[in-house]
């Protein structure tokens, strides 16, 4: 007895069965089967005439079903991308897997190829892909730097090698370039500095800034204004705030964290991506997680960043000769004594070479930057605040107190004391 082999048709094959036997029954034309499987009406006759021989319907299977591909990874490499996945980079995802293996092993596996590896080697996924919402995204600005989102993400980003930290950040909108970007022990305003400094350096001044209501950018409404606030017309800023006035950057407060989707996206990948490069590099302080960051951002940005609408960028050039560190800094306003000096901190201070004659009645507005020097603008130049000199002591001679003068006893008064011209009054 004869018996046949056992054939699996995909889905393709099945439906040029299904197409080929309704033209073999008269039912459809050479070009209307042409026309639903898309082919030529030459590939059909062709398909046609492989069907009626002796294979039948296995003729219709394609001639490299069940063959290995030719550019199959090999089994050595494929046992080597499964023992790196579950070893030194277990938890890492699939994409970052595949970036890490080029980077650092030198195998260049795509990213589909490496999901498919890991499947059938029954290594399971890091995070399931969560299905896409309903949420409507907001159009990306046209020009770079025309806006920037900032924020600050607190998370064991050492994974307990050491202590908790915050990752401050400013992502460009249009292009999603992280420009700049610090660890710091909390959300403060050095933070911020820190991050806009490198932004203005590398960059340039954006046009407008976009964030939350954190207390480091605005008071809140129940903020009481004081009588000098009344008198100028308006509430007195932090000192981030007065940084961004003093750069001409527009502050856009953001009413949910949906708003700033950019920034808040951006935390998620580096939750994924920063963790792993801070544990293979690592890392267990804050000093060290900073080296770390700045050596991953431009690997990030060459990853994430795309193309602007718009070419020519919106970024604004500081003025020659005026750091980036005199704008996004502390500033404090003190009054000038007669002899030069003013306080600050409870410490006395003065400027670098002023006189205390030119600075008599002045009022100068001390700028405190992120490395603790303090300076003073004046005329346009910028000079250094030392602190000033002890008070000279002054020695007096000291003069023999004189003796302190009798106080008369009880019954002997003066005849012509006043108590004496007026005749005593009794009372009725």
């Amino acid at each position: 007895m004869e018996t046949r082999e056992a054939i699996t048709l995909d889905a393709r094959a099945q439906q040029r069965l299904y197409v080929l036997n309704h033209v073999l029954a008269g039912e459809l034309s050479g070009g209307e089967a042409a026309a639903m499987l898309r082919l030529s009406i030459r590939t059909v006759r062709r398909l046609l005439s492989r069907y009626r021989g002796p294979d039948g319907a296995a003729a219709l299977v394609h001639g490299n079903a069940g063959r290995p591909s030719a550019n199959r990874i090999d089994e050595p490499t494929r046992a080597r991308l499964v023992e790196l996945a579950t070893t030194r980079y277990a938890g890492v995802n699939r994409a970052h897997l595949a970036d890490l293996l080029a980077e650092r092993e030198g195998l260049q596996v795509a990213e589909r190829s490496l999901r498919r590896v890991l499947a059938e080697a029954g290594v399971p996924a890091v995070r399931r892909r969560r299905p896409k919402g309903t949420r409507r995204r907001r159009e990306r600005m046209s020009q770079a730097g025309l806006l920037v989102q900032v924020d600050g993400s607190r998370h064991d980003w050492l994974e307990g090698r050491g202590p908790w930290l915050t990752l401050v950040g400013v992502i460009d909108d249009a292009t999603g370039t992280v420009t700049g970007a610090t660890f710091r022990d909390q959300e403060d305003t050095a933070g911020y500095f820190d991050a806009l400094v490198q932004t203005a350096r590398a960059y340039g001044l954006p046009i407008a800034l976009y964030s939350d209501r954190h207390g480091i950018f605005w008071k809140s409404p129940a903020h009481v204004p004081t009588l000098a606030e009344q008198f100028a017309g308006r509430h007195s800023t932090t000192q981030l705030g007065r940084a961004l006035e003093a750069a001409a950057i527009a502050w856009v407060a953001a009413r949910s964290p949906q708003a700033k989707g950019r920034v808040e996206r951006l935390w998620g990948t580096a939750q994924d991506r920063l963790v792993v490069e801070l544990r293979l590099a690592g890392a267990a302080s804050r000093e060290a997680a900073n080296a770390v960051l700045a050596a991953y951002l431009p690997r990030h940005n060459a990853r994430f960043s795309v193309p602007p609408t718009d070419p020519v960028p919106a970024w604004r050039s500081i003025a020659a000769g005026r750091p980036a560190e005199a704008i996004f800094c502390a500033r404090h306003v003190r009054s000038v004594a007669r002899d030069g000096t003013f306080t600050l901190a409870g410490e006395s201070l003065m400027v670098a070479g002023q006189t205390g004659l030119r600075g008599l009645g002045r009022r100068l507005e001390i700028q405190e930057r992120l490395d603790g020097s303090r300076w003073v603008e004046i005329d346009g130049a910028f000079r250094p605040v030392i602190p000033a000199p002890e008070r000279p002591v002054v020695l007096r001679r000291s003069a023999t107190p004189p003796p302190p003068p009798a106080r008369p006893t009880g019954g002997n008064w003066d005849p012509n004391h006043p108590w004496r011209r007026y005749s005593a009054i009794r009372p009725r």
